[in-house]
This record gives C-alpha cells, sequence and structure tokens, in this order.
C-alpha cells in the first residue's frame, strides 16, 4: 500500500462513522417527527370534539383562555341536584353531584389515572377511581375486564351518548385530557351517590344496548 493510500484509507475510517452517524439520524428523525405530530393531531381532535361537546359548560370556565378552564366546577350553579329535590325544595332522596376537574392535575384532577382509565370512563360510565387499568370487552358485570359491582359516574355525566363514539374519538378525548392540558389544583367537593352507584340507572331498558342496533331499525328508514 503507497503512502497515499494509507492516508486515503485513515482519511475514509475517520468518516465513516460519521457517515453512519448521519444516516442513523436522518432516519430516526422524521420517524420521531411523524410520531410528534401523530400525537399532535390527536390532542387536537380531542380538543375539538370536548369543545364540540361541551364539556366546559359544567367542568369550569367556557374559554380555553380563562382561568380554570375544565378545572371542575366554577360556580354553585354547576352543580346537579339528583332526585325529586331537583323540582322540589327539600324533596328526598337528595343527591348532590359536583362537576369534577378534568385537568391532569395529580391530586385533584384525573392526572393519577391512565389514559385507558379515562376511556373507559367514557365507553363504559365507570368512576376512574375505582376501575384498574384494564382493556373492556364486555358490559356484563364480572365478564370480560368489567367490574362485578361497577361504580359509575354521576347521571349529569352523559356518558351512554357518548358511548357509541368511535375508539379513536375517545382515545383522543383522554389524550388531550392528559396530555393537552396544563393541570390545575383544584378540588371539587364529592359527589354523592346512592350505595348501588348508580347501577340501577343504567339498565338496558333505561339506556339502550351497546353497540347500538343495526341501522336501519324499527323507528328509520333508509334514504332513498
Amino acid at each position: 500500500m503507497t503512502a497515499h493510500q494509507r492516508r486515503a484509507f485513515r482519511h475514509l475510517a475517520w468518516a465513516l462513522p460519521i457517515v453512519v452517524a448521519a444516516s442513523v439520524v436522518a432516519f430516526v428523525t422524521p420517524t420521531h417527527a411523524a410520531s410528534d405530530a401523530g400525537a399532535l393531531a390527536l390532542v387536537q381532535e380531542g380538543r375539538k370534539l370536548v369543545l364540540n361537546h361541551d364539556c366546559q359548560g359544567c367542568h369550569g370556565n367556557a374559554d380555553p383562555r380563562q382561568p380554570g378552564f375544565l378545572a371542575g366546577e366554577a360556580s354553585p350553579q354547576q352543580m346537579f341536584l339528583i332526585g325529586p329535590c331537583a323540582v322540589m325544595p327539600g324533596a328526598q332522596p337528595c343527591f348532590h353531584t359536583h362537576p369534577r376537574n378534568l385537568t391532569p392535575d395529580n391530586a385533584t384532577g384525573l392526572g393519577r389515572f391512565t389514559e385507558r382509565q379515562i376511556f373507559n370512563a367514557l365507553r363504559f360510565g365507570l368512576r376512574a377511581e375505582d376501575t384498574p387499568d384494564v382493556a373492556i370487552t364486555s358490559m356484563t358485570p364480572g365478564v370480560g375486564g368489567f367490574p362485578a359491582s361497577p361504580h359509575y359516574l354521576a347521571p349529569p355525566m352523559p356518558w351512554p351518548g357518548w358511548r357509541y363514539m368511535s375508539d379513536h374519538e375517545l382515545q383522543a378525548i383522554a389524550a388531550y385530557l392528559k396530555r393537552g392540558l396544563k393541570a390545575v389544583n383544584h378540588r371539587i367537593a364529592d359527589s354523592e351517590g346512592p350505595p348501588d352507584f348508580w347501577a340501577s340507572e343504567y339498565t338496558v331498558e333505561k339506556i339502550g344496548p351497546y353497540p347500538a342496533p343495526a341501522f336501519p331499525s324499527v323507528n328509520e328508514v333508509k334514504p332513498r
């Protein structure tokens, strides 16, 4: 090997790691960027769904720029009375329910729950604090991960309608609540409920089946 060839070989040996590293960066960076873009798109879709479904109407101030946005009950007017007392003051039974803090604060909001627990709350109406982080495949108590003694959200939360949304839409909402909001420490009073945790309110006869019946059902028609 000539002196010129030895110098060329040493130059190649020094430059090769840089070329390889650059190739790896060029390969990894777009993938990471695509992942970031996908996460951002999911959170933005969740935000749109949250705003369109007026979660802010109950769970704090209505404008995302205002303090307390989605941080829970902001005034006594946002509290719900459930039972005869809702129409007749002093009547019993009477349950007071308070819209909770939906921001990812660990102490007072949803921060201590996983996105799957939030998803299960939206799909199945299950209280996140009483339901483990598991995939649920059934609505029959004790079957397919569904709790044998389910603890449901109070009736003001309209999850019976939300459950018909797609998995992707509910995952987007969960992503927004966990990753698209600033955590706000705002403790809300505990809601009251009957001993069965509202189970008697969520029978198929009262809220309809899930999944929804095939279209068209007896009261629907196909457009012509």
